[in-house]
């Protein structure tokens, strides 16, 4: 059943929506799917913080209009899964690299990230970035890092003393 001009309209705004706050987006054709194999990518997508959208082309580049994804458009050819990151910037790159691994015919067709299109080969990339909390964790551990190394610089004299202290009451108990 094709979409009236209402339909077309609320589906281009959602995906404006969508596509405003996305931080990375990736593009796949997944001609051969079943239904339920699209399913179960819904449903790992929802898990992971990521929107996916079958939409027709045509309308996807009306959407794509004014955001920073907008250097998709002209790639936007043939049958289209779009997945935008909602949460952290890989974690549409990691759904669909873990779907392709067990379903080959979802193929990735392009990666857009900050304003730049990026090849399919670019996807593994995107998908070992890490997540916000892992970034978080690896920042905090850069930062307290050099406090660490000044504690034990500044207590290692006193252990010193203590352990030499300690070997000479044993030389003295031996002797």
């Amino acid at each position: 059943m094709a979409l009236m001009l209402d339909g077309k309209k609320i589906v281009v705004e959602e995906v404006a929506a969508i596509a405003a706050d996305a931080h990375s987006a990736v593009a796949a054709e997944y001609l051969g799917l079943t239904v339920a194999e699209m399913t179960e990518l819904r449903a790992s997508g929802r898990e992971s913080g990521v929107y996916f959208r079958v939409v027709k082309n045509s309308l996807a580049r009306r959407a794509l209009e004014g955001s920073e994804f907008e250097c998709m458009k002209e790639g936007l050819v043939g049958p289209l899964i779009l997945a935008f990151s909602t949460e952290d910037p890989g974690s549409a790159a990691r759904v669909v690299k873990e779907f392709s691994k067990e379903h080959d015919k979802l193929i990735t067709k392009m990666v857009a990230i900050g304003g730049q299109l990026y090849g399919a080969s670019e996807l593994d990339r995107l998908a070992k970035l890490p997540t916000r909390d892992q970034a978080i964790s690896m920042l905090m551990a850069l930062m307290k890092a050099p406090v660490e190394k000044l504690a034990r610089t500044l207590a290692e004299p006193h252990a010193k003393l203590v352990r030499t202290v300690a070997a000479v009451k044993d030389q003295k108990e031996a002797a």
